[in-house]
């Protein structure tokens, strides 16, 4: 399975829900949990992780024409990245008992994004 499809769809998911999460974490949190995020250290974390996930989306981006060892350790930590944030999300909504509207789309998301990575790693 050729990398570079997943490298786009990635660099524009993470680079999307990087700027949200930037520009208006307090939103997406409540999008995503269904609580709110209203302390001004929730709030530097958030935008923190926004702009992690910038990174993310922007190595993506540029690995998109790849085809070396480089990709590849890209690609293993976007799927360690994509277990995380699936597994993450599932225990917000089953063991926390946190809803918000995009939470069960994002653990699917996030799942999905994981087997294709893993897919792509199979291939090669």
């Amino acid at each position: 399975m050729k990398a570079k499809p997943l490298f786009i769809a990635t660099a524009v998911i993470e680079v999307g829900a990087g700027l949200g999460f930037a520009i208006a974490p307090a939103l997406l949190v409540r999008i995503l949990l269904g609580a709110p995020l209203d302390t001004p250290a929730g709030l530097l974390i958030a935008r923190l992780a926004g702009a992690a996930l910038i990174a993310l989306g922007t190595a993506c981006w540029l690995a998109r024409n790849e085809r070396n060892l480089a990709a590849g350790g890209l690609i293993v930590s976007m799927l360690f990245y994509n277990t995380a944030a699936a597994l993450l999300l599932a225990y917000a909504g089953i063991g926390l008992r946190l809803s918000g509207i995009g939470l069960w789309p994002a653990v699917v998301l996030h799942a999905a994004m994981a087997v294709w990575c893993l897919a792509c790693l199979i291939k090669k």
